[in-house]
Protein backbone atom coordinates (compact mmCIF):
# COMPACT_ATOMS: atom_id res chain seq x y z
CA UNK A 1 0.00 0.00 0.00
CA UNK A 2 1.17 3.51 -0.58
CA UNK A 3 3.00 5.37 2.19
CA UNK A 4 0.18 7.87 2.02
CA UNK A 5 -2.02 5.48 3.94
CA UNK A 6 0.61 3.87 6.19
CA UNK A 7 2.88 6.64 7.57
CA UNK A 8 1.32 10.10 7.63
CA UNK A 9 3.72 12.91 8.57
CA UNK A 10 3.23 14.99 11.72
CA UNK A 11 2.60 18.11 9.67
CA UNK A 12 -0.64 16.51 8.36
CA UNK A 13 -2.09 15.60 11.74
CA UNK A 14 -5.22 17.42 12.91
CA UNK A 15 -6.42 18.18 16.36
CA UNK A 16 -8.37 14.91 16.21
CA UNK A 17 -5.19 13.02 15.32
CA UNK A 18 -6.66 12.21 11.80
CA UNK A 19 -4.48 12.77 8.70
CA UNK A 20 -5.50 15.25 5.95
CA UNK A 21 -4.87 14.57 2.27
CA UNK A 22 -5.53 16.51 -0.89
CA UNK A 23 -7.77 15.10 -3.60
CA UNK A 24 -4.79 14.71 -5.93
CA UNK A 25 -2.88 12.75 -3.27
CA UNK A 26 -5.80 10.37 -2.80
CA UNK A 27 -6.21 9.95 -6.59
CA UNK A 28 -2.47 9.30 -7.03
CA UNK A 29 -2.38 6.78 -4.19
CA UNK A 30 -5.37 4.90 -5.68
CA UNK A 31 -3.74 4.92 -9.11
CA UNK A 32 -0.47 3.47 -7.73
CA UNK A 33 -2.35 0.85 -5.76
CA UNK A 34 -4.46 -0.37 -8.73
CA UNK A 35 -1.60 -0.35 -11.20
CA UNK A 36 0.72 -2.08 -8.71
CA UNK A 37 -1.81 -4.74 -7.74
CA UNK A 38 -3.03 -5.66 -11.21
CA UNK A 39 -0.61 -4.25 -13.79
CA UNK A 40 -1.22 -5.88 -17.19
CA UNK A 41 -4.42 -7.99 -17.30
CA UNK A 42 -6.64 -9.91 -19.72
CA UNK A 43 -10.37 -9.25 -19.37
CA UNK A 44 -13.15 -11.31 -20.99
CA UNK A 45 -16.59 -9.84 -21.52
CA UNK A 46 -19.15 -8.44 -23.94
CA UNK A 47 -18.49 -5.15 -25.73
CA UNK A 48 -21.06 -2.50 -24.94
CA UNK A 49 -21.37 0.97 -26.44
CA UNK A 50 -18.46 1.85 -28.77
CA UNK A 51 -17.45 5.47 -29.47
CA UNK A 52 -14.70 6.60 -31.85
CA UNK A 53 -13.70 10.18 -30.97
CA UNK A 54 -12.58 12.77 -33.52
CA UNK A 55 -9.11 12.61 -31.95
CA UNK A 56 -8.84 8.97 -33.03
CA UNK A 57 -9.16 7.50 -29.51
CA UNK A 58 -11.72 4.69 -29.05
CA UNK A 59 -13.86 4.41 -25.93
CA UNK A 60 -15.94 1.30 -25.21
CA UNK A 61 -17.37 -0.80 -22.39
CA UNK A 62 -16.60 -4.40 -21.41
CA UNK A 63 -19.33 -6.03 -19.34
CA UNK A 64 -20.84 -9.22 -18.08
CA UNK A 65 -24.17 -9.84 -16.39
CA UNK A 66 -23.10 -8.15 -13.09
CA UNK A 67 -20.45 -5.49 -13.78
CA UNK A 68 -18.97 -3.15 -16.35
CA UNK A 69 -15.46 -1.76 -16.99
CA UNK A 70 -14.72 1.31 -19.06
CA UNK A 71 -12.02 0.72 -21.65
CA UNK A 72 -10.00 3.03 -23.87
CA UNK A 73 -7.60 2.50 -26.77
CA UNK A 74 -5.45 5.48 -27.68
CA UNK A 75 -5.04 6.62 -31.27
CA UNK A 76 -1.73 4.79 -31.73
CA UNK A 77 -3.18 1.59 -30.25
CA UNK A 78 -6.37 1.65 -32.35
CA UNK A 79 -4.46 1.37 -35.62
CA UNK A 80 -2.63 -1.73 -34.30
CA UNK A 81 -5.71 -3.63 -33.09
CA UNK A 82 -6.22 -6.92 -34.95
CA UNK A 83 -9.94 -6.89 -34.15
CA UNK A 84 -12.05 -3.74 -33.96
CA UNK A 85 -14.52 -3.94 -31.04
CA UNK A 86 -18.19 -3.94 -32.05
CA UNK A 87 -21.25 -3.69 -29.87
CA UNK A 88 -22.47 -7.12 -28.74
CA UNK A 89 -19.17 -8.89 -29.52
CA UNK A 90 -17.65 -11.13 -26.83
CA UNK A 91 -13.93 -10.40 -26.65
CA UNK A 92 -10.76 -10.86 -24.59
CA UNK A 93 -9.14 -7.45 -24.09
CA UNK A 94 -5.51 -7.18 -22.98
CA UNK A 95 -4.15 -4.03 -21.40
CA UNK A 96 -3.21 -2.11 -18.30
CA UNK A 97 -5.66 -1.36 -15.51
CA UNK A 98 -5.40 2.25 -14.36
CA UNK A 99 -7.53 5.12 -13.07
CA UNK A 100 -8.94 8.34 -14.49
CA UNK A 101 -8.60 10.68 -11.53
CA UNK A 102 -10.51 13.59 -13.09
CA UNK A 103 -13.72 11.60 -12.85
CA UNK A 104 -12.82 9.15 -10.05
CA UNK A 105 -13.12 6.17 -12.40
CA UNK A 106 -10.95 3.21 -13.13
CA UNK A 107 -10.48 2.00 -16.69
CA UNK A 108 -8.63 -0.49 -18.83
CA UNK A 109 -6.16 0.83 -21.39
CA UNK A 110 -6.50 -1.80 -24.15
CA UNK A 111 -3.76 -2.49 -26.68
CA UNK A 112 -4.96 -5.91 -27.96
CA UNK A 113 -8.42 -7.39 -28.66
CA UNK A 114 -9.28 -11.01 -29.42
CA UNK A 115 -12.63 -12.54 -30.32
CA UNK A 116 -13.90 -14.80 -27.53
CA UNK A 117 -17.28 -15.79 -29.12
CA UNK A 118 -20.77 -14.40 -29.54
CA UNK A 119 -21.85 -11.91 -26.93
CA UNK A 120 -24.36 -13.05 -24.34
CA UNK A 121 -27.08 -10.70 -25.53
CA UNK A 122 -26.50 -11.43 -29.18
CA UNK A 123 -26.45 -15.16 -28.51
CA UNK A 124 -29.77 -14.87 -26.68
CA UNK A 125 -31.18 -12.81 -29.54
CA UNK A 126 -30.04 -15.37 -32.09
CA UNK A 127 -31.60 -18.15 -30.06
CA UNK A 128 -34.95 -16.38 -29.89
CA UNK A 129 -34.80 -15.58 -33.59
CA UNK A 130 -34.26 -19.23 -34.52
CA UNK A 131 -37.09 -20.40 -32.24
CA UNK A 132 -39.59 -17.91 -33.65
CA UNK A 133 -38.49 -18.63 -37.22
CA UNK A 134 -39.04 -22.35 -36.61
CA UNK A 135 -42.64 -21.54 -35.59
CA UNK A 136 -43.15 -19.74 -38.91
CA UNK A 137 -43.65 -16.26 -37.45
CA UNK A 138 -41.23 -14.79 -40.01
CA UNK A 139 -42.86 -16.48 -43.04
CA UNK A 140 -43.71 -14.06 -45.90
CA UNK A 141 -47.19 -15.57 -46.35
CA UNK A 142 -48.14 -14.40 -42.85
CA UNK A 143 -47.49 -10.76 -43.68
CA UNK A 144 -50.49 -8.57 -44.45
CA UNK A 145 -50.56 -5.92 -47.18
CA UNK A 146 -50.25 -2.33 -46.00
CA UNK A 147 -53.47 -0.32 -46.68
CA UNK A 148 -53.10 2.13 -49.54
CA UNK A 149 -54.83 4.98 -47.67
CA UNK A 150 -55.63 4.14 -44.03
CA UNK A 151 -58.31 6.24 -42.39
CA UNK A 152 -56.87 5.97 -38.86
CA UNK A 153 -53.24 5.23 -37.93
CA UNK A 154 -52.21 3.97 -34.49
CA UNK A 155 -48.72 4.89 -33.26
CA UNK A 156 -47.03 3.09 -30.35
CA UNK A 157 -44.13 5.23 -29.10
CA UNK A 158 -43.06 7.69 -26.43
CA UNK A 159 -45.35 10.75 -26.41
CA UNK A 160 -42.54 13.13 -25.46
CA UNK A 161 -39.79 12.16 -27.91
CA UNK A 162 -38.93 13.56 -31.33
CA UNK A 163 -40.22 10.39 -33.02
CA UNK A 164 -43.92 11.21 -32.70
CA UNK A 165 -43.32 14.78 -33.92
CA UNK A 166 -41.45 13.48 -36.97
CA UNK A 167 -44.27 11.04 -37.79
CA UNK A 168 -47.04 13.62 -37.38
CA UNK A 169 -45.12 16.18 -39.42
CA UNK A 170 -44.49 13.70 -42.25
CA UNK A 171 -48.13 12.57 -42.33
CA UNK A 172 -49.27 16.19 -42.45
CA UNK A 173 -46.99 16.91 -45.41
CA UNK A 174 -47.99 13.84 -47.44
CA UNK A 175 -51.65 13.05 -46.66
CA UNK A 176 -53.20 14.15 -43.32
CA UNK A 177 -54.81 11.26 -41.45
CA UNK A 178 -56.28 10.70 -37.99
CA UNK A 179 -53.61 9.45 -35.56
CA UNK A 180 -54.12 7.62 -32.25
CA UNK A 181 -51.02 7.61 -30.01
CA UNK A 182 -50.58 4.90 -27.37
CA UNK A 183 -47.82 6.17 -25.02
CA UNK A 184 -45.30 3.55 -23.88
CA UNK A 185 -41.80 3.37 -22.45
CA UNK A 186 -39.37 2.73 -25.29
CA UNK A 187 -36.51 1.34 -23.16
CA UNK A 188 -35.98 -0.30 -19.80
CA UNK A 189 -37.83 -3.09 -18.04
CA UNK A 190 -41.28 -1.57 -18.67
CA UNK A 191 -40.78 -1.31 -22.42
CA UNK A 192 -41.66 -4.85 -23.55
CA UNK A 193 -44.91 -5.35 -21.53
CA UNK A 194 -46.18 -1.86 -22.41
CA UNK A 195 -45.51 -2.27 -26.14
CA UNK A 196 -47.18 -5.71 -26.20
CA UNK A 197 -50.18 -4.31 -24.27
CA UNK A 198 -50.44 -1.40 -26.72
CA UNK A 199 -50.55 -3.73 -29.75
CA UNK A 200 -53.18 -5.93 -28.10
CA UNK A 201 -55.16 -2.88 -26.98
CA UNK A 202 -55.35 -1.44 -30.50
CA UNK A 203 -56.51 -4.82 -31.83
CA UNK A 204 -59.19 -5.03 -29.14
CA UNK A 205 -60.86 -1.81 -30.30
CA UNK A 206 -64.17 -2.02 -32.16
CA UNK A 207 -64.11 -0.99 -35.83
CA UNK A 208 -66.29 2.08 -36.28
CA UNK A 209 -66.82 2.52 -32.51
CA UNK A 210 -66.62 5.67 -30.43
CA UNK A 211 -62.84 5.23 -30.48
CA UNK A 212 -62.46 3.34 -33.77
CA UNK A 213 -59.83 0.69 -34.34
CA UNK A 214 -56.88 1.88 -36.47
CA UNK A 215 -56.39 0.58 -39.99
CA UNK A 216 -52.59 0.56 -39.57
CA UNK A 217 -50.12 0.41 -36.65
CA UNK A 218 -46.65 1.98 -36.45
CA UNK A 219 -44.25 0.84 -33.71
CA UNK A 220 -41.56 3.53 -33.55
CA UNK A 221 -38.46 4.43 -31.54
CA UNK A 222 -35.27 6.38 -32.21
CA UNK A 223 -31.79 4.88 -32.37
CA UNK A 224 -29.79 3.56 -29.44
CA UNK A 225 -27.55 0.80 -28.21
CA UNK A 226 -28.47 -2.88 -28.08
CA UNK A 227 -29.40 -2.46 -24.42
CA UNK A 228 -31.65 0.52 -25.20
CA UNK A 229 -33.46 -1.39 -27.95
CA UNK A 230 -33.59 -4.70 -26.09
CA UNK A 231 -37.24 -4.29 -25.11
CA UNK A 232 -38.19 -4.79 -28.78
CA UNK A 233 -36.22 -8.08 -28.82
CA UNK A 234 -38.41 -9.60 -26.10
CA UNK A 235 -40.49 -12.60 -27.12
CA UNK A 236 -43.72 -11.11 -25.76
CA UNK A 237 -43.41 -8.13 -28.14
CA UNK A 238 -42.60 -10.34 -31.14
CA UNK A 239 -45.58 -12.62 -30.49
CA UNK A 240 -47.96 -9.67 -29.97
CA UNK A 241 -46.84 -8.16 -33.30
CA UNK A 242 -47.23 -11.50 -35.10
CA UNK A 243 -50.75 -11.97 -33.69
CA UNK A 244 -51.91 -8.50 -34.70
CA UNK A 245 -54.91 -8.44 -37.04
CA UNK A 246 -54.03 -4.86 -37.96
CA UNK A 247 -51.18 -4.43 -40.49
CA UNK A 248 -48.07 -3.30 -38.62
CA UNK A 249 -44.99 -1.27 -39.62
CA UNK A 250 -41.92 -1.44 -37.37
CA UNK A 251 -39.60 1.58 -37.22
CA UNK A 252 -37.29 0.83 -34.29
CA UNK A 253 -33.83 2.43 -34.25
CA UNK A 254 -31.84 3.57 -37.23
CA UNK A 255 -31.41 1.82 -40.54
CA UNK A 256 -28.59 -0.41 -39.25
CA UNK A 257 -30.48 -1.46 -36.09
CA UNK A 258 -32.38 -4.76 -36.28
CA UNK A 259 -34.74 -6.16 -33.64
CA UNK A 260 -37.08 -9.16 -33.45
CA UNK A 261 -40.14 -7.02 -34.12
CA UNK A 262 -38.67 -6.14 -37.53
CA UNK A 263 -38.87 -9.80 -38.59
CA UNK A 264 -42.49 -10.39 -37.50
CA UNK A 265 -43.89 -7.04 -38.66
CA UNK A 266 -45.67 -6.73 -42.00
CA UNK A 267 -43.21 -4.05 -43.12
CA UNK A 268 -39.91 -2.75 -41.70
CA UNK A 269 -39.09 0.93 -42.12
CA UNK A 270 -35.49 2.11 -41.61
CA UNK A 271 -36.61 5.19 -39.65
CA UNK A 272 -39.87 6.51 -38.08
CA UNK A 273 -40.05 9.15 -40.84
CA UNK A 274 -39.81 6.42 -43.48
CA UNK A 275 -42.63 4.55 -41.71
CA UNK A 276 -44.89 7.59 -42.13
CA UNK A 277 -43.94 7.71 -45.82
CA UNK A 278 -44.87 4.03 -46.24
CA UNK A 279 -48.17 4.57 -44.41
CA UNK A 280 -49.76 7.13 -46.75
CA UNK A 281 -49.24 8.25 -50.35
CA UNK A 282 -48.54 11.83 -51.44
CA UNK A 283 -51.86 13.60 -51.88
CA UNK A 284 -50.53 16.07 -54.46
CA UNK A 285 -49.11 13.25 -56.57
CA UNK A 286 -52.44 11.39 -56.47
CA UNK A 287 -54.31 14.52 -57.56
CA UNK A 288 -51.82 15.14 -60.36
CA UNK A 289 -52.04 11.52 -61.53
CA UNK A 290 -55.85 11.62 -61.48
CA UNK A 291 -55.87 14.87 -63.47
CA UNK A 292 -53.43 13.44 -65.99
CA UNK A 293 -55.50 10.28 -66.45
CA UNK A 294 -58.65 12.38 -66.85
CA UNK A 295 -56.96 14.54 -69.48
CA UNK A 296 -55.68 11.47 -71.35
CA UNK A 297 -59.12 9.90 -71.29
CA UNK A 298 -60.71 13.12 -72.54
CA UNK A 299 -58.18 13.41 -75.35
CA UNK A 300 -58.71 9.77 -76.30
CA UNK A 301 -62.49 10.14 -76.38
CA UNK A 302 -62.28 13.40 -78.34
CA UNK A 303 -59.90 11.94 -80.89
CA UNK A 304 -62.00 8.79 -81.16
CA UNK A 305 -65.16 10.79 -81.79
CA UNK A 306 -63.35 12.98 -84.32
CA UNK A 307 -62.05 9.95 -86.21
CA UNK A 308 -65.45 8.34 -86.23
CA UNK A 309 -66.98 11.59 -87.45
CA UNK A 310 -64.50 11.68 -90.31
CA UNK A 311 -65.25 8.04 -91.05
CA UNK A 312 -68.99 8.79 -91.08
CA UNK A 313 -68.48 11.68 -93.47
CA UNK A 314 -66.35 9.52 -95.74
CA UNK A 315 -68.98 6.80 -95.80
CA UNK A 316 -71.77 9.32 -96.33
CA UNK A 317 -70.14 10.43 -99.59
CA UNK A 318 -70.79 6.96 -101.01
CA UNK A 319 -74.52 7.13 -100.23
CA UNK A 320 -77.16 8.29 -102.65
CA UNK A 321 -78.37 11.87 -102.62
CA UNK A 322 -80.84 12.20 -99.72
CA UNK A 323 -82.94 14.54 -101.86
CA UNK A 324 -83.91 11.58 -104.04
CA UNK A 325 -85.43 9.81 -101.04
CA UNK A 326 -87.19 13.00 -100.01
CA UNK A 327 -88.60 13.52 -103.50
CA UNK A 328 -89.94 9.98 -103.61
CA UNK A 329 -91.52 10.32 -100.17
CA UNK A 330 -92.95 13.71 -101.15
CA UNK A 331 -94.54 12.19 -104.20
CA UNK A 332 -96.16 9.46 -102.12
CA UNK A 333 -97.36 12.08 -99.62
CA UNK A 334 -98.95 14.14 -102.40
CA UNK A 335 -100.73 11.06 -103.73
CA UNK A 336 -102.03 10.08 -100.30
CA UNK A 337 -103.09 13.67 -99.44
CA UNK A 338 -105.20 13.80 -102.61
CA UNK A 339 -107.05 10.68 -101.41
CA UNK A 340 -107.36 11.84 -97.78
CA UNK A 341 -110.57 13.92 -98.18
CA UNK A 342 -112.46 11.09 -99.81
CA UNK A 343 -111.22 8.58 -97.23
CA UNK A 344 -112.24 10.85 -94.35
CA UNK A 345 -115.74 11.35 -95.72
CA UNK A 346 -116.14 7.62 -96.27
CA UNK A 347 -114.92 6.76 -92.75
CA UNK A 348 -117.18 9.39 -91.12
CA UNK A 349 -120.21 8.00 -92.95
CA UNK A 350 -119.33 4.46 -91.83
CA UNK A 351 -118.89 5.50 -88.21
CA UNK A 352 -122.13 7.49 -88.27
CA UNK A 353 -124.02 4.44 -89.50
CA UNK A 354 -122.53 2.22 -86.76
CA UNK A 355 -123.37 4.84 -84.12
CA UNK A 356 -126.97 4.98 -85.20
CA UNK A 357 -127.18 1.19 -84.99
CA UNK A 358 -125.98 1.18 -81.36
CA UNK A 359 -127.68 4.40 -80.21
CA UNK A 360 -130.94 2.60 -79.53
CA UNK A 361 -129.26 0.20 -77.09
CA UNK A 362 -127.83 2.97 -74.87
CA UNK A 363 -129.94 3.76 -71.75
CA UNK A 364 -129.72 6.56 -69.19
CA UNK A 365 -129.78 4.16 -66.22
CA UNK A 366 -126.81 2.18 -67.47
CA UNK A 367 -124.86 5.41 -68.01
CA UNK A 368 -125.65 6.57 -64.45
CA UNK A 369 -124.58 3.20 -63.04
CA UNK A 370 -121.29 3.37 -64.90
CA UNK A 371 -120.70 6.91 -63.66
CA UNK A 372 -121.45 5.87 -60.05
CA UNK A 373 -119.04 2.96 -60.28
CA UNK A 374 -116.32 5.16 -61.75
CA UNK A 375 -116.89 7.73 -58.98
CA UNK A 376 -116.48 5.03 -56.28
CA UNK A 377 -113.29 3.76 -57.91
CA UNK A 378 -111.99 7.33 -58.06
CA UNK A 379 -112.65 7.86 -54.32
CA UNK A 380 -110.76 4.65 -53.45
CA UNK A 381 -107.83 5.79 -55.53
CA UNK A 382 -107.91 9.18 -53.79
CA UNK A 383 -107.75 7.49 -50.35
CA UNK A 384 -104.76 5.38 -51.42
CA UNK A 385 -103.09 8.42 -52.94
CA UNK A 386 -103.40 10.39 -49.69
CA UNK A 387 -101.37 7.82 -47.70
CA UNK A 388 -98.95 6.96 -50.53
CA UNK A 389 -96.45 9.85 -49.95
CA UNK A 390 -95.93 8.86 -46.30
CA UNK A 391 -95.38 5.20 -47.15
CA UNK A 392 -93.05 6.14 -49.99
CA UNK A 393 -91.04 8.52 -47.76
CA UNK A 394 -90.73 5.82 -45.05
CA UNK A 395 -89.54 3.25 -47.56
CA UNK A 396 -86.99 5.64 -49.03
CA UNK A 397 -85.77 6.57 -45.55
CA UNK A 398 -85.17 2.87 -44.75
CA UNK A 399 -83.34 2.42 -48.07
CA UNK A 400 -81.20 5.46 -47.33
CA UNK A 401 -80.31 4.14 -43.85
CA UNK A 402 -79.26 0.79 -45.33
CA UNK A 403 -77.18 2.46 -48.02
CA UNK A 404 -75.53 4.88 -45.55
CA UNK A 405 -74.53 1.96 -43.30
CA UNK A 406 -72.88 0.30 -46.29
CA UNK A 407 -71.06 3.48 -47.35
CA UNK A 408 -67.61 3.29 -45.79
CA UNK A 409 -64.18 4.51 -46.75
CA UNK A 410 -63.02 0.94 -47.48
CA UNK A 411 -65.82 0.52 -50.04
CA UNK A 412 -65.09 3.92 -51.58
CA UNK A 413 -61.37 3.10 -51.86
CA UNK A 414 -62.18 -0.29 -53.38
CA UNK A 415 -64.56 1.33 -55.87
CA UNK A 416 -61.87 3.89 -56.76
CA UNK A 417 -59.39 1.08 -57.40
CA UNK A 418 -61.89 -0.87 -59.51
CA UNK A 419 -62.76 2.27 -61.47
CA UNK A 420 -59.06 2.96 -62.05
CA UNK A 421 -58.47 -0.58 -63.31
CA UNK A 422 -61.60 -0.34 -65.50
CA UNK A 423 -60.45 3.01 -66.90
CA UNK A 424 -57.02 1.56 -67.68
CA UNK A 425 -58.64 -1.41 -69.44
CA UNK A 426 -60.93 0.87 -71.46
CA UNK A 427 -58.01 3.09 -72.40
CA UNK A 428 -56.00 0.05 -73.55
CA UNK A 429 -58.93 -1.24 -75.60
CA UNK A 430 -59.48 2.19 -77.10
CA UNK A 431 -55.78 2.50 -77.95
CA UNK A 432 -55.74 -0.96 -79.59
CA UNK A 433 -58.90 -0.16 -81.52
CA UNK A 434 -57.45 3.15 -82.72
CA UNK A 435 -54.25 1.41 -83.87
CA UNK A 436 -56.21 -1.21 -85.82
CA UNK A 437 -58.41 1.45 -87.44
CA UNK A 438 -55.36 3.45 -88.48
CA UNK A 439 -53.78 0.37 -90.07
CA UNK A 440 -57.04 -0.49 -91.90
CA UNK A 441 -57.31 3.04 -93.29
CA UNK A 442 -53.69 3.05 -94.43
CA UNK A 443 -54.28 -0.21 -96.28
CA UNK A 444 -57.45 1.19 -97.91
CA UNK A 445 -55.60 4.36 -98.88
CA UNK A 446 -52.80 2.34 -100.49
CA UNK A 447 -55.37 0.26 -102.40
CA UNK A 448 -57.12 3.42 -103.67
CA UNK A 449 -53.77 4.87 -104.74
CA UNK A 450 -52.97 1.69 -106.70
CA UNK A 451 -56.43 1.84 -108.29
CA UNK A 452 -55.85 5.49 -109.20
CA UNK A 453 -52.58 4.64 -110.87
CA UNK A 454 -54.21 1.75 -112.72
CA UNK A 455 -57.16 3.82 -114.02
CA UNK A 456 -55.10 6.95 -114.92
CA UNK A 457 -54.14 7.61 -118.49
CA UNK A 458 -50.44 7.37 -117.60
CA UNK A 459 -50.87 3.64 -117.11
CA UNK A 460 -52.62 3.48 -120.49
CA UNK A 461 -49.59 5.14 -122.13
CA UNK A 462 -47.40 2.37 -120.70
CA UNK A 463 -49.51 -0.18 -122.62
CA UNK A 464 -48.62 1.36 -126.01
CA UNK A 465 -51.04 4.25 -126.38
CA UNK A 466 -50.20 7.96 -126.97
CA UNK A 467 -51.80 11.40 -126.52
CA UNK A 468 -51.81 13.66 -129.62
CA UNK A 469 -52.19 17.45 -129.47
CA UNK A 470 -52.12 19.79 -132.44
CA UNK A 471 -51.30 23.48 -131.95
CA UNK A 472 -52.04 22.95 -128.23
CA UNK A 473 -55.51 21.46 -128.86
CA UNK A 474 -56.64 17.89 -128.59
CA UNK A 475 -56.49 15.96 -131.89
CA UNK A 476 -59.16 13.32 -132.34
CA UNK A 477 -59.14 12.76 -136.13
CA UNK A 478 -56.77 12.50 -139.09
CA UNK A 479 -58.15 15.63 -140.73
CA UNK A 480 -57.46 17.72 -137.66
CA UNK A 481 -53.92 16.37 -137.49
CA UNK A 482 -53.25 17.29 -141.16
CA UNK A 483 -54.43 20.86 -140.57
CA UNK A 484 -52.22 21.38 -137.46
CA UNK A 485 -48.95 23.26 -137.97
CA UNK A 486 -47.22 21.26 -135.18
CA UNK A 487 -48.04 17.98 -133.53
CA UNK A 488 -47.14 17.02 -129.96
CA UNK A 489 -47.22 13.27 -129.23
CA UNK A 490 -46.94 12.17 -125.61
CA UNK A 491 -45.64 8.64 -125.00
CA UNK A 492 -45.03 6.85 -121.73
CA UNK A 493 -41.33 7.78 -121.77
CA UNK A 494 -41.56 11.35 -123.10
CA UNK A 495 -43.05 13.82 -125.61
CA UNK A 496 -42.29 13.98 -129.39
CA UNK A 497 -42.85 17.27 -131.21
CA UNK A 498 -43.19 17.33 -135.05
CA UNK A 499 -43.84 20.20 -137.45
CA UNK A 500 -42.73 23.83 -137.24
CA UNK A 501 -43.25 24.36 -133.49
CA UNK A 502 -40.00 24.28 -131.56
CA UNK A 503 -41.39 23.46 -128.13
CA UNK A 504 -44.35 21.58 -126.77
CA UNK A 505 -47.43 23.60 -125.95
CA UNK A 506 -49.16 23.59 -122.57
CA UNK A 507 -52.29 21.54 -122.20
CA UNK A 508 -55.53 23.49 -121.73
CA UNK A 509 -56.93 23.16 -118.22
CA UNK A 510 -59.98 21.00 -117.76
CA UNK A 511 -59.55 19.02 -121.04
CA UNK A 512 -59.75 15.24 -120.81
CA UNK A 513 -57.90 12.93 -123.24
CA UNK A 514 -59.71 10.39 -125.33
CA UNK A 515 -58.48 6.81 -125.69
CA UNK A 516 -58.56 5.52 -129.25
CA UNK A 517 -58.92 1.79 -129.64
CA UNK A 518 -59.41 0.36 -133.13
CA UNK A 519 -61.20 3.38 -134.52
CA UNK A 520 -63.46 3.99 -131.48
CA UNK A 521 -62.87 6.49 -128.63
CA UNK A 522 -63.83 7.13 -124.99
CA UNK A 523 -62.94 9.62 -122.27
CA UNK A 524 -59.83 8.72 -120.28
CA UNK A 525 -57.48 11.72 -119.79
CA UNK A 526 -56.10 14.84 -121.47
CA UNK A 527 -55.29 14.33 -125.18
CA UNK A 528 -55.89 11.42 -127.56
CA UNK A 529 -54.43 7.97 -126.97
CA UNK A 530 -53.70 5.59 -129.87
Amino acid sequence: MSDLFEDPTPEKQTSGNAPEFSVSEIAGAVKKTIEGAFGRVRVRGEVGRVTLARSGHMYFDIKDDRALINAVSWKGQVSKLAVMPEEGMEVIATGKLTTFGSQSKYQLTVDAVEIAGEGALMALLEKRKKALAAEGLFAPERKQPIPFLPEIIGVVTSPTGAVIRDILHRLSDRFPRKVLVWPVAVQGDACAPQVAAAIEGFNAMTPGGALPRPDLLIIARGGGSVEDLWGFNEEVVARAAAASDIPLISAVGHETDTTLIDFVSDLRAPTPTAAAEHAVPVRAELLAWTSEQEARLTRALTQGLSRRGERLRDISRGLSDPQNFVNTAQQRLDRWSSQLDLALRTEVSRKRARFQEHAGAIRVASLQGGITQRRADLEKLAERLASAPGRYASRKKEDFSKQSNRLRSEIVVRHVREASRSAEGLFQRLSDRATRQQQDRLQKLEALDRLRQTLGYKATLARGYAVVRGDGDLVTSKATAEQAAALEIEFADGVLVTGQAGAPTAQPAGRKPKIIRGGGEEDGGQGSLF
